[in-house]
């Protein structure tokens, strides 16, 4: 039962008050047929939205099968409309964009009925109403009566107690307002139904109770209810209570349905909307797809670049960086020192990097501990494609060359002995740039013990195979199948007189000629020997002397080494590689590589020979003389006892030793004499002449013109210029003096030599020279340490390098922070220290391409905002042109909340499409803006690309922004008087 007490409504209106109602009171029926009169205006419409909960009262109240709405909320207002009324208006107010079916569906599905049912229940309303056949249409489709009757269906399908039609015939004709208004009568046979109208005769036909309203006052009720109507018992409907208080809430989908249905009539408006949208999202895919491809380029070539540039920490570290910085904050001292500009002043560069270099401590890293903690911590393993360790292996490697020589497969070895067959400085200084370069490298190995990737990834095998056994090895040349020939040379495929040809040559200033392509069949390189001979091999026990002698120190010692099957190593040349076509980086700079199998066997050589173990075992006794090492508690002569005891020695002499004796200390110079003839010869000399001596004796042999020269010895004081010419002059004559003597002495007699060191009276110094020339050692003149390098001897847990491998600079920062780890628990003494250049450059690189990544992005983020803010307005102009369709779903229930997500999914539907739109076209443009990067560049591996990931955060930010840009249109709607939003057109 429904009751109105003393309902009015004032509406204000250019600032006075208008009263719609005045105080009207009644009550309905559970079921009847009501028909409210009453002229244009004076108030029934208000009447039956007051009843229909779409307009609220001013005061009085509405009760509700006896309960009080004046507590009512706005979500008990939309479930009372939702469950308990239908509407029909005069104006059908069905939405056009949806179909038939859908229109009726709606109401159910704001109730949160299946789908099924709902299907199920909306055709059957449907059918009563005569359009079971129309399901599919659109209202715009249709004839006036038929939407009527949709609009009947609608209001039927929820089961409503209440029907209210306002003027459900005022727009059909007459024929056709029959038929609907005996459906009405139909329908009022088991419920209430209040019929708003100005026609009297169709009231008087249909209702059976009339009320009539004037001027907002209830004048005359045809039918009222009785005061026993009033009093009689309420039938049980609790149950229906129950149902009707339930909460309604359209469904997320519902709304997306309806905004989709919308947008899709829109189609143009739709799309142009969607692209202006995606032009930020164009803008930032394309920086994003750029910087990726960079990004990745760049990462391949580091994952090539760090297998070349590992973390290497060494024994001695020198810290580049710390002497960097000092000399940087000396100039930044140095030029906070203001002087006047009056006059030339000297600045203090030579002296701030002197003093920067002697502020720069050599830094001793603990390998030892740290290999151990290495091999015990798997946390390096993690991050690291691969561990080296290098031992300073004393390993001289022989072979013969094309004339048959045996030689020693040493490049810096070559170099210097052709070096010692001229004095050119230029000629020697840039021979010397090669003696840095080894012949022989180890292999990166894999943790099994296998060839890593990083090498055989990298090189393709051109012929034989990879090495299996410690003793294979591969010859590693270039892509273009070649060796250098100084690698040739030192390798003997080339014969080494011919290389110090060459350097004579040269220090003669003669042309040199060209051998040509000289090549080699890979079978023949497969043939090359070559053989380790480790020191500890080359020494023989001297028997009955005790001690050792070098037998590699006479040719002959020299081809028994190489020649016996007894003594050393022989390598085998298994397999020829070369670095692969798409290899970025390459990782073996050595012309030939072994595995660390042979360094592993080399080491357990040197440690296993008998004379290691000898000198391991006794640290105070050099295993190679025999003699004791000089230790603190030693005490030598000194130049007097020196002198006392080779006076008393001389006599004791033989005849043969008392010779070579005389022969030694007789061509050596005295410095009276050497001091005299420097003074004859140059003492008057003025700086001028003494230049022109210079230029004239070194200009020819340098290889440059005088005026080079010139401008060098310029640069130097006359005290500077006279001791470097007495120094060249001092060695000079020294050997000529040597010469003279040597060949004077060379027919005289060994007796007549003795008789002359006999008795010629010797000065303390040349018996000193005596005493340290030939009186027999009493002690090592090498040391423990010094003995133990020079045979070789490597500690397996003591590597003198350790080289860390990682593929990407995010494995390398982990491995940097678990050696700053490391560090931080170890002793100030066992803290390691490294310098690593390619961590700088390379992540300075990308950090550079990731700021202007973010730049342009915040740039062209600012398009991406007016876009979303572009979208709002349009959004805003959609709630204007669907606030009829606000008005109708909020007359069947809808909440404001409902509304509010109608136009979130609008927005959230343009924000997709924007999204996808714009990572559709960004992923066309890659392609054209790829070839356009291949055609200027030669970087193939180089391409735009969009992260898949990237592009779905691009989408959901779209979709975000224009959600956020649609808040205020949506709350806009939400807020809108549905019974204000019925009456827009």
């Amino acid at each position: 039962m429904l009751e109105l007490k003393n309902i009015t409504k004032t509406y204000e209106m250019n600032g006075e008050d208008v009263h719609a109602l005045r105080g009207v009171s009644t009550i309905f029926r559970k079921n009847e047929f009501v028909a409210i009169l009453g002229h244009s205006g004076c108030g029934k419409t208000t009447l039956l939205n007051i009843i229909g909960g779409l307009d609220k009262y001013t005061s009085g109240d509405l009760l509700i099968n006896g309960v009080s709405t004046k507590k009512y909320k706005d979500r008990d207002w939309d479930a009372y409309r939702n469950h308990s009324i239908g509407f029909v208006f005069q104006s059908y107010n069905l939405i056009p964009h949806q179909s038939v079916l859908a229109n009726v569906e709606l109401a159910l599905t704001i109730s949160g009925i299946s789908r099924k049912e709902r299907r199920r229940r909306a055709i059957e309303a449907l059918e009563k109403v005569g359009l079971g056949d129309q399901l599919k249409k659109k209202p715009n489709q249709m004839s006036g009566g038929q939407m009527q009757r949709v609009a009947i269906a609608r209001a039927l399908v929820n089961d409503p107690e209440i029907l209210l039609a306002d003027e459900p015939t005022g727009a059909l004709d007459s024929e056709t307002s029959v038929q609907v208004m005996d459906i009405i009568r139909e329908i009022a046979k088991d419920r209430l139904v209040i019929m708003v109208t100005h026609n009297p005769e169709l009231a008087e036909e249909y209702a059976n109770r009339i009320i009539r309203i004037k001027d907002g006052l209830l004048v005359d009720d045809t039918n009222p209810c009785t005061a026993e109507e009033i009093s009689a018992p309420v039938a049980d409907t609790s149950k229906k209570k129950k149902e009707k208080k339930a909460r309604v809430s359209m469904s997320f989908f519902t709304a997306l349905s309806l905004s989709l249905n919308n947008l899709m009539t829109k189609k143009g408006r739709t799309f142009m909307t969607s692209f202006a949208g995606s032009i930020g999202i164009i803008g930032i895919a394309l920086i994003l797809s750029l910087s990726n491809g960079i990004n990745t380029y760049i990462d391949n070539i580091q994952k090539e670049t760090l297998s070349s540039y590992p973390i290497t920490i060494t024994k001695e570290n020198n810290d580049t960086f710390a002497m960097m910085e000092s000399m940087m904050q000396q100039n930044v001292e140095s030029s906070e020192e203001k002087h006047d500009r009056d006059a030339v002043y000297s600045n203090t560069i030579l002296y701030d990097m002197f003093n920067s270099m002697t502020a720069t401590v050599m830094d001793y890293n603990n390998l030892k501990d740290f290999k151990a903690f290495i091999d015990s911590n798997d946390d390096i393993r993690k991050y690291a494609s691969a561990i080296q360790y290098g031992y300073d292996l004393n390993m001289p490697i022989y072979t013969t060359d094309s004339a048959g020589v045996i030689v020693e497969a040493d490049l810096a070895k070559l170099i210097s002995d052709s070096m010692g067959n001229g004095d050119s400085a230029m000629i020697n200084s840039e021979l010397s740039m090669f003696t840095q370069i080894s012949m022989f490298e180890e292999m990166l190995t894999a943790e099994d013990g296998s060839i890593s990737h990083e090498i055989t990834d990298n090189y393709d095998l051109v012929y034989g195979s990879w090495p299996k056994e410690y003793n294979e090895v591969v010859l590693v040349i270039t892509r273009d199948n070649e060796l250098s020939d100084l690698a040739l040379y030192a390798l003997g495929f080339k014969d080494n007189s011919t290389f110090d040809e060459i350097v004579n040559a040269a220090l003669a200033g003669e042309s040199i000629e060209n051998d040509g392509n000289v090549s080699w069949s890979y079978e023949e390189i497969c043939e090359k020997k070559y053989k380790i001979v480790l020191p500890v091999e080359k020494y023989s026990v001297l028997e009955g002397i005790g001690g050792y002698t070098d037998i590699s120190a006479t040719p002959a010692g020299l081809e028994y080494l190489y020649n016996s099957t007894d003594v050393g190593t022989e390598l085998k040349i298994t397999g020829i590689i070369r670095p692969g076509d798409d290899a970025e980086s390459t990782i073996l700079k050595s012309a030939i590589a072994y595995t660390k199998g042979l360094t592993d066997h080399l080491i357990e050589k040197f440690r296993s020979s008998d004379i290691m173990k000898k000198q391991l075992a006794d640290p105070s006794i050099d295993a190679i003389t025999g003699l004791p090492f000089i230790t603190e508690d030693t005490v030598l002569p000194g130049d007097a006892e020196k002198v006392t005891e080779y006076r008393n020695r001389i006599s004791e002499l033989s005849v043969k030793e008392a010779a070579e004796v005389y022969k030694y200390i007789a061509s050596i110079p005295t410095e009276d004499y050497l001091t005299a003839i420097i003074n004859a010869q140059i003492g008057n000399m003025t700086r001028e002449e003494l230049e022109a001596l210079v230029i004239e004796a070194y200009a020819a042999e340098m290889g440059v013109d005088a005026q080079t020269i010139m401008g060098y010895i310029s640069q130097m004081s006359d005290e500077e210029l006279f001791s470097s010419i007495d120094i060249s002059m001092r060695k000079m004559l020294s050997e000529q003096y040597a010469t003279e003597v040597a060949a004077n002495l060379r027919d005289v007699p060994d007796e007549a030599l003795q008789m002359q060191l006999l008795s010629t009276e010797w000065t303390d110094a040349q018996y000193v020279l005596m005493y340290d020339e030939f009186m027999p050692a009493t002690h090592s003149d090498s040391s423990y340490d010094e003995n133990l390098k020079i045979l070789g001897y490597c500690d397996p847990a003591d590597p003198d390098k350790i080289n860390i491998y990682s593929d990407n600079f995010s494995d390398k920062d982990m491995i940097s922070e678990i050696i700053a780890d490391y560090n931080k628990n170890a002793a100030e003494e066992d803290v390691i220290e490294y310098t690593d250049l390619i961590e700088l450059l390379m992540s300075s690189i990308t950090s550079i391409i990731s700021g202007v990544s973010y730049l342009l992005i915040a740039f062209v983020g600012i398009s991406l905002v007016v876009s979303s803010i572009m979208i709002g307005i349009i959004t805003y102009i959609s709630v204007l042109e669907r606030t009829r369709e606000i008005g109708i779903l909020r007359s069947i229930g809808a909440s404001k909340r409902d509304i509010s997500n109608v136009f979130n999914a609008e927005t959230l539907i343009v924000g997709f499409v924007s999204g996808a739109l714009g990572i559709a076209v960004s992923v066309l443009l890659c392609l054209p803006i790829n070839a356009i990067i291949h055609s200027l560049t030669d970087l193939t591996e180089l391409r735009a690309v969009l992260p898949v990931a990237a592009g779905v955060v691009l989408v959901v930010i779209s979709m975000g922004l224009t959600l956020i840009a649609g808040l205020i249109p949506s709350r806009v709607a939400a807020k809108k008087d549905p019974v204000v939003a019925l009456r827009s057109e």
